[in-house]
């Protein structure tokens, strides 16, 4: 990690690249968290009243999965967009509008006030958030790994990927820090707006670092050698639909993990377990800075091997951490639950790091933007959608067991696809 440092410090404008790419990911990340550690805490009663608490929490795990079925629709828009005119100013358009999707929220009235409408406003919302989001990822990856060095691919590539515990922290430590300073009573009246409102400032600085910026060279030469696509995503599904297809089975790993290790775990634990709020959130911010070094870790092994083997490593884990976890939680003990998440969370680092690094290696420059979103938000659906849902419907009905094998069943999809792929040089 230290020569890591070192090479970026020497390059002042690499270290302004991996910045923006950082920050913006950061920034997208924090907006989506903060909307699933609501669903998993307040949307329930508040947009979604029910006699049962479960029903409550089913119906806003739903509205979580929105924003899933939006990420692919704003993948092949802004993916145009970055393959036409460019990744710097559709990596702008996609954070300003996940930043104001996610700053409306905060002013949403609740279904006491308004009824059926309050719902319905928030997963339009959710949808915005989603759309942003499917424009966000693909070219803040591109965006490092365009730009990197030879032999360095691994190490710029998982960058953005940290943008994954960066918001994550400062999201879960924001609504851990209200909890502690604010009454229930208080917190479920207006304290859960207080994250949607912050996003405004973070917005801010990711468009400072991002304005900053200009085309990657790997945009550049494509343009020298050829004209844009007219529609990259025709072009994608006629030329490139294998690398589409494999690339989306590879990414499903990582989405069922995470959100079987965060969402579901929060959810299962606050209200079928009857574990305090405050004292899950804690557990899942310290067992998030494991996914951290996992990501940072798979960046120097992706260099050192390649992405595609750590990922191969990443998903067999993954099928062994869907053993682990369900006996973790079902375990009751704190110590036991924190271990589990944390295991899952390295895994999630190995599966989600190198895919900067992979992902566009399977697509040319000229549809790269599109490719890679596509692949990564489709993944979202399959992967993570409705994986909270899922998850709570077969642990109430068929015991945790069968959650276990749901993730391990995702995880082996993965495996199958990095088994029958290989990158672009």
């Amino acid at each position: 990690m230290a020569t890591t440092m070192n090479a970026v410090a020497e390059q002042p404008s690499n270290r302004r690249i991996l910045l923006a790419s950082l920050v913006g990911t950061s920034v997208e990340f924090y907006d989506f968290y903060i909307y699933a550690t609501a669903a998993a805490l307040v949307f329930g009663p508040i947009f979604f009243p029910s006699e049962s608490a479960s029903a409550q929490l089913l119906a806003a795990y739903a509205s979580l999965g929105v924003a899933f079925i939006a990420r692919p629709l704003g993948a092949s828009v802004f993916g145009h967009f970055g393959d036409r005119i460019g990744r710097k100013s559709t990596l702008v358009a996609s954070l300003l509008l996940m930043g104001a999707s996610t700053l409306l929220i905060a002013f949403l009235p609740t279904y006491a006030q308004i009824g059926w409408v309050a719902p319905l406003l928030l997963c339009i919302l959710r949808f915005g958030q989603g759309f942003g989001l499917g424009g966000e990822w693909g070219g803040a990856a591109l965006l490092a790994v365009e730009n990197a060095p030879e032999g360095w691919r691994g190490r710029y590539g998982m960058v953005p990927q940290l943008g994954a515990p960066v918001g994550f922290i400062a999201a879960n430590g924001l609504f851990l820090i209200l909890g502690m300073t604010l009454s229930q009573e208080e917190f479920m009246a207006w304290g859960w707006r207080i994250p949607f409102l912050g996003s405004i400032l973070l917005v801010g600085v990711g468009l400072w670092v991002r304005l900053k910026l200009t085309e990657t060279p790997a945009f550049a030469a494509a343009l020298e050698e050829a004209p844009p696509p007219a529609v990259p995503f025709a072009e994608m599904l006629r030329d490139h639909w294998r690398a589409t297809l494999g690339g989306t089975c590879g990414a499903i790993v990582c989405f069922a993990v995470y959100y079987l290790a965060t969402a579901f775990a929060l959810g299962y634990a606050t209200t079928t377990l009857g574990i305090d709020r405050q004292v899950f959130l804690g557990l899942q911010i310290l067992s998030i800075f494991f996914m951290g070094f996992s990501i940072a870790a798979s960046g120097w092994l992706s260099d050192r091997f390649s992405a595609r083997d750590v990922l191969l490593w990443g998903s067999v884990a993954a099928i062994i951490a869907g053993l682990v976890l369900p006996v973790a939680l079902q375990s009751g003990s704190l110590t036991m639950i924190f271990a589990g998440m944390s295991f899952a969370l390295v895994v999630m680092g190995l599966v989600y790091g190198p895919l900067g690094a992979w992902l566009p290696g399977l697509f040319p420059a000229r549809v790269r933007y599109t490719g890679v979103s596509m692949a990564f938000n489709v993944a979202g659906i399959l992967g993570g959608a409705l994986t909270p849902v899922a998850a709570q419907w077969l642990a109430e009905d068929h015991g945790l067991v069968w959650v276990g094998v749901y993730l391990a069943a995702a995880s082996s999809v993965s495996l199958v696809a990095l088994l029958s792929m290989r990158a672009r040089a």
